[in-house]
């Protein structure tokens, strides 16, 4: 059941963990201009609100400095995305950077530390201790969750790069997580502030934020791939991490592949459906709507200008002009991991040779291996690899002063590789699987920029790189086939000035104008409007630990208690009881559907007052229904949505006056039967004036796609036919027209008023789709046929808290029932004795 109360409920997943440091909290003021006497009377513009920027690492680097009076001296490090993301932001925004200090500092943590870099660089730093963030970032992070996002399942050594889940390590990252929140709570103004994450390391602290702060406006970009639900879904605590992204209100992704994966998992996972409205993706999760966005993150055009322009490169580029003249120079600039495939990109240079000698002599590849981020044996397996084929390949085509694959495995400066860049005609990308991979776009720039740039280029780019759906003028290859990409090569070679020159221009163009300030803009953006609704609504927080979620619902929405509708019940004389059975009386999850002995009594109870009309209004059968409540002789039934109606048990049914012409049945069951053959797990289901397809039990994304196939053949075969096509949870329904439930509670109340008695008490209790229309026939007067009298009591109740027409709700079936007791334990003008019951269900929530 839900819970009411979920303070500190989070601290218990990380309950066996070394306690934190609690340095003094900082709180972070605002300072607010007020005009003075002699300023103009015309208000200023308020300020746009604070960006509080969150990041594994702070944007910062650190040198040994023993003048410091914290041994190091600091400086920005502007080739980090998350300090060139405030190029797009509002000129006049603060933004704040939260994250751990450079790894040669941590040892610095310190109160005064702190107050120097907020002050300083506006920089808060998270102090983790040492044996914690080894375990967060080198254990869970590096050697679980990495390989796994970038499809590297846990079954190989771990010496391979790859670990077994370990629930300790899991623990050392909801700790490292939770410090994070705790970081953040000292210094956020949840109602101004927006809140931007970034990447895997913090995927549990959104759940943290949101279980602080309900209405805190929260952004996640996920720099790295998302992979396929199928190796997501391999991860034992995959519902904990899906349910933290969707505790975001705007989650960030590279790639459309990326999110449909995403969607894809919470659709597996959690049974969540996206829907796209103006270009824009929503899921729509516990009454609030996450949004999804898909963008690659660009260059910092400005910084890299800046770079190429500068005398020490243009330099350098003379240089390596200079050693590789009467080259055919290709470069590559990758990290040292498992993922980068430099041995693949190695053997591939060496196909080229053996399949095309007349670059012998001629084609050279530049590698750069940047440092590797991480540490452990695969990141050494991946160098001693790296040297082993370049070595053959050097040895096998060498020759003097000519040596075919260069690695440089050195510190690299940024004006050294703009060189190598500016200088090489062909740029090889060849990863297996990537996500931020900004080397393509800074080859394109370099290219282009500066008096001497050619200003015509080649790409050989992997198809598995967050980038490659951008740059379409690239030579897109199989990392894994050595003979493509070599032949790729080739190409790259062999290509014609012109042609090269109008694959760069398209490229340059969109770099250009898809920066890192077009991104973070557009990012901001997006934020802002999905947060937009935070305050028109109220928000309830439930679930325990990292189940924990936040429950968005209309201000006056509020839960339905029985002290609040007795005194109505009481004091009226003709009243309407509506009660939807599957989900509002009946636990949804119970196998056995027959109604227990215990709702039986409630609802005998409440016919026997003749001021009560009670009905089940159901899309079940008529035949089952009377079946099961057959031992309620007053009860009324509304069957298949309202189609067949009876008063009481030995009333006759009536079909609401239609005519019973079901011919189009004749016409849908072949379609519906088409679709049934085609889509494992999917039946149909035959009722007197409805036919109804399912696919509960398809798989979720195949059976979403079928529904809206067979939808729209229906809707076309179907056309001239007096049914509607509706679809609904799972399901998909072909119902005569003018059959709903909303239209068989109007046709009841015009009944009753039609007697003599209009229904000055109404109480309606539901669950699903279905039910929203009885809920709108009776809080919305001017949308229904039936005009109540203005004195009337009306109590529209929705099972579950979420989004509905229903003004009041309940938590589930259990609530309704003793709802429904208090209601019969109500004394009337007569006294009657109070009833007892004990509920009890087969099959409990």
């Amino acid at each position: 059941m839900p819970s009411l109360s979920c303070h500190n409920l989070l601290d218990l997943a990380a309950a066996d963990e070394v306690p934190l440091p609690s340095p003094t909290p900082l709180r972070l003021l605002r300072v607010m201009s007020v005009a003075s006497p002699t300023s103009p009377t015309s208000p200023s513009p308020p300020a746009p609100p604070r960006r509080v920027i969150v990041s594994h690492r702070l944007p910062l680097r650190a040198a040994p400095d023993p003048a410091s009076p914290f041994g190091f001296s600091f400086s920005v490090d502007a080739g980090t995305v998350a300090y060139q993301l405030r190029s797009g932001l509002p000129a006049n925004a603060t933004v704040l950077h939260i994250g751990t200090l450079p790894p040669a500092a941590t040892e610095a943590a310190s109160d005064e530390l702190s107050n120097y870099l907020v002050a300083n660089f506006s920089c808060l730093p998270v102090y983790l201790p040492s044996d914690l963030h080894r375990r967060f970032y080198h254990g869970f992070c590096k050697h679980y969750l990495w390989p796994l996002l970038h499809y590297l399942l846990p079954l190989t050594p771990s010496s391979l790069g790859g670990l077994p889940f370990d629930r300790t390590l899991y623990h050392s990252f909801l700790s490292a997580n939770r410090a994070f929140a705790d970081r953040i709570t000292e210094v956020l103004t949840p109602d101004e502030d927006l809140v931007w994450i970034h990447d895997y390391h913090l995927l549990a602290l959104p759940t943290f934020l949101r279980k602080r702060f309900p209405r805190a406006k929260v952004g996640f970009f996920l720099h790295s791939p998302f992979p396929s639900s199928e190796i997501f879904r391999t991860i034992p605590v995959r519902e904990d991490l899906v349910r933290a992204l969707l505790n975001a209100d705007l989650v960030g992704f590279h790639t459309f592949d990326y999110a449909r994966h995403f969607m894809s998992a919470c659709s597996r996972l959690l049974g969540l459906d996206y829907q796209s409205k103006r270009g824009y993706i929503g899921i729509e999760y516990y009454g609030r709507t996450v949004t999804v966005k898909i963008l690659p993150v660009g260059i910092d055009m400005g910084q890299l200008r800046s770079v190429v322009s500068a005398p020490e490169t243009g330099e350098v580029v003379r240089q390596v002009a200079e050693a590789y003249k009467g080259r055919r120079l290709m470069v590559g600039v990758d990290d040292v991991d498992l993922f980068k495939g430099i041995g693949l990109k190695f053997l591939a240079m060496e196909q080229l040779l053996v399949e095309h000698p007349e670059l012998r002599g001629r084609a050279v590849l530049v590698q750069i291996a940047n440092p590797a981020r991480s540490e452990g044996r695969d990141v050494q397996g991946v160098q001693d690899e790296a040297r082993a084929i370049s070595a053959r390949v050097n040895a096998r085509f060498g020759s003097p002063g000519y040596t075919p694959v260069v690695l440089i495995n050195r510190p690299v400066t940024a004006h050294e590789k703009a060189a190598y860049y500016a200088a090489a005609e062909c740029c090889v990308v060849n990863a297996v699987r990537d996500g931020l991979n900004r080397i393509p776009y800074t080859y394109t720039v370099c290219r282009q920029e500066g008096d001497d740039a050619p200003k015509r280029s080649v790409i050989v780019l992997s198809e598995f790189v967050g980038c490659s759906p951008s740059l379409s003028g690239a030579i897109r290859v199989n990392p894994w086939s050595v003979e493509s990409v070599a032949e790729a090569m080739n190409a790259a070679l062999q290509m014609s000035v012109a042609e090269q020159r109008l694959r760069h221009e398209k490229h340059y163009r969109y770099v250009s104008s898809h920066d890192v300030a077009y991104w973070a803009r557009s990012f901001d953006q997006d934020l802002q409007r999905a947060c937009k609704d935070h305050f028109s609504r109220r928000h309830w927080g439930i679930g325990f630990g990292m189940s924990f979620k936040v429950v968005a619902l209309g201000p006056n929405f509020r839960r339905l208690s029985v002290e609040h509708i007795v005194p109505s019940y009481r004091r009226t004389d003709s009243r309407l009881i509506l009660l939807d059975y599957d989900g509002t009386v009946m636990p949804e999850n119970s196998i056995d559907k027959t109604p227990s002995s215990e709702i039986i009594s409630v609802l005998n109870l409440l016919c026997e007052d003749p001021k009560n009309r009670v009905f089940i209004v159901s899309g079940r059968g008529k035949d089952e229904l009377s079946k099961w409540f057959a031992p309620c002789e007053k009860l009324g039934i509304a069957a298949e949505h309202g189609y067949f109606t009876r008063w009481s048990r030995d009333a006759p049914w009536d079909t609401l006056g239609l005519a019973a012409d079901f011919d189009w049945k004749k016409t849908a069951e072949p379609v519906m039967q088409l679709y049934t053959e085609a889509t494992d797990g999917s039946y149909i289901e035959q009722k007197e004036s409805a036919i109804v397809w399912h696919h509960h039990d398809a798989d979720p994304d195949f059976g979403s796609c079928q529904a809206k196939e067979l939808l729209d053949h229906l809707e076309n075969v179907l056309a001239n036919e007096p049914v509607v096509v509706k679809r609904g949870q799972h399901i998909v329904e072909v119902n005569p027209q003018g059959i709903s439930k909303g239209v068989a509670a109007e046709s009841l109340m015009s009944s009753m008023i039609k007697t003599g008695k209009p229904p000055d008490f109404v109480l309606c209790i539901g669950d699903d789709r279905s039910d929203e229309d009885m809920f709108e026939s009776i809080v919305c007067p001017s949308n229904s046929s039936v005009k109540l009298p203005a004195t009337s009591e009306v109590f529209a109740c929705t099972v579950g808290k979420k989004p509905s027409m229903a003004k009041y709700y309940l938590d589930d079936t259990v609530d309704v029932i003793k709802m429904l007791q208090g209601l019969a334990n109500a004394p009337s003008q007569r006294p009657r004795p109070a009833v007892q019951l004990r509920v009890s269900f087969e099959g409990s929530l």
